[in-house]
């Protein structure tokens, strides 16, 4: 009988969730309001600057706030998750992310928006890994849990191409406060929805949570990313340099040394052993890397240099996301027929063969050559995402799986915040230099005024062209990178080979 008994509760326990998929949607609205607030401020820059008054450093600022804080708290947030249940979590994320979103919408100043935006990465660093263990939660299954994962990353990336088209279309008719006032509806919904169709929550206690961590991480992260954004001027200021090195380094060293007086430390690069692993990180950062870097400077580029309405300049951007979706979800369908590293390391070829033929296509001022060029790279990033969730949350032991998420999440966030350090800044260094001697005094203002606008934007069309040039060099490096880590094809993430 207790044998019976036994079997009975096996299989009740192993029964899959009636509402995973309803739910699993809910789980993805979030996951797309999170991913739409990375890209609406493409289109907004512009009116940003214009109505604030933001220089070009500020404006780089208000952007990368929102990955720095995400990133710098997101293996702590994993952790916490773990603790208190990751549906709590979730829910608590989406109530600080609709608050900071009101203060985004209504901030006075250029500084006010950054802190908002800061607090706006707090809430989202607090609802993302619980997103992804709440997607492992409701699908036991592998087959189905890999599929599950493809669909989530093309939630994201479903949001990061409407970014750009539902903020042009926003300021097309109200003031640039909308971008940031258009999460609260999507707060308030998913909030009911978690409520009412949610898995129970289930808390660990026992699970450590240490914030001190979280601090020295952010503190490592805010030095490297000052540490890029200057070594990527052209006219480095070697003290500010220095200092935002020395800020890195011992952020670092702080990190570190603390996880090792941790039992349940937020980060073991042991972990790192399993190539499957490593090679999903790659995948996550190095495909937001270069198609974040090149979307977010095109639709730039297109404002200042050709002339496109923010609205135009998101729709633009936003055929590149649409014709990407399908290739975020073919990848988890096909893993275990074509592997991993045709798959990963396919996906990045695919991303040089783009960004060269849109650098052709500017080259030579064809449009269509050049939307087509940046379309292609946008399905190989994509493609190469497609499973990078399912190589680090498969790899990874179970009793790592907070912590797996949480670096999962840590990726993609790393990739937008270096690209946006690197691309801003080597984008504005290069114009800078191509300017007309008669124009260098004006810097950037000379592609905002209309006096000087047609002599400088020859300028900032070479420099445009010049950053997709390095954006297919990094396409490259990570193909190479991530063949590597695939080597024998594994087609599941609990097959490593290590020859």
């Amino acid at each position: 009988m207790s044998g019976v008994l036994s079997r009975d509760h096996t299989q009740r326990r192993k029964r899959p969730n009636p509402n995973r998929w309803p739910f699993f949607a809910v789980v993805s609205l979030g996951l797309l309001m999170v991913a739409l607030d990375n890209s609406i401020l493409y289109t907004a820059l512009p009116e940003l600057d214009a109505q604030l008054g933001a220089t070009a450093s500020q404006s780089l600022w208000i952007i990368n706030a929102y990955p720095l804080v995400i990133t710098g708290l997101l293996l702590g947030s994993g952790s916490l998750g773990d603790r208190i249940g990751h549906r709590r979590m979730f829910m608590v994320g989406l109530v600080v992310f609709g608050l900071a979103s009101l203060a985004a919408a209504f901030s006075p100043t250029v500084w006010a928006l950054v802190a908002a935006r800061a607090f706006l990465g707090a809430g989202a660093a607090t609802m993302l890994p619980a997103t992804l263990a709440l997607v492992n939660q409701i699908f036991p299954g592998e087959r189905e849990r890999n599929l599950a994962m493809s669909i989530w990353v093309s939630a994201a990336v479903l949001g990061a191409a409407l970014g750009p088209v539902v903020g042009g279309a926003l300021l097309e008719f109200f003031w640039w406060g909308s971008v940031f006032l258009i999460n609260v509806p999507v707060v308030v919904i998913t909030l009911v929805l978690t409520v009412l169709i949610g898995p129970r929550n289930k808390p660990n206690p026992d699970k450590h949570w240490d914030l001190v961590s979280s601090v020295f991480a952010l503190f490592a992260l805010s030095g490297l990313t000052m540490t890029i954004k200057e070594a990527a001027r052209l006219d480095t200021h070697p003290v500010t340099l220095a200092v935002s090195a020395v800020v890195m380094t011992i952020g670092a060293i702080l990190f570190a040394h603390r996880q090792k007086k941790l039992d349940d430390p937020l980060l073991t690069l042991d972990v790192f052993s399993n190539p499957i692993f490593t090679g999903g990180v790659i995948a996550a950062t190095g495909a937001m890397f270069v198609e974040i870097g090149v979307e977010m400077t095109t639709t730039q580029r297109l404002q200042l240099v050709d002339g496109f309405s923010p609205f135009h300049a998101g729709l633009a951007i936003g055929v590149v996301g649409f014709a990407a979706l399908p290739f975020s979800v073919a990848g988890g369908a096909v893993l275990h027929r074509i592997g991993f590293r045709t798959i990963v390391s396919g996906g990045f070829a695919a991303c040089i063969v783009g960004a060269l033929i849109a650098w052709w296509g500017s080259a030579i001022d064809n449009f269509p050559v050049f939307l087509g060029g940046v379309i292609v790279l946008g399905a190989g990033a994509n493609l190469a995402m497609s499973v990078s969730s399912t190589a680090i949350i498969g790899a990874a032991p179970p009793q790592r799986s907070g912590m797996a998420a949480g670096v999962e999440e840590v990726s993609y966030e790393f990739g937008t915040l270096i690209t946006v350090a690197v691309s801003g800044s080597m984008l504005t260094s290069l114009m800078l230099t191509f300017l007309p001697p008669e124009l260098a005094s004006a810097g950037m203002d000379a592609i905002y005024d209309p006096a000087t606008h047609d002599a400088a934007a020859p300028a900032y069309a070479h420099a445009h062209e010049l950053v997709i040039a390095f954006h297919a060099l990094a396409a490259a490096v990570l193909c190479a990178l991530t063949a590597w880590c695939f080597r024998g094809n594994p087609k599941s993430p609990g097959v490593s080979r290590d020859a």
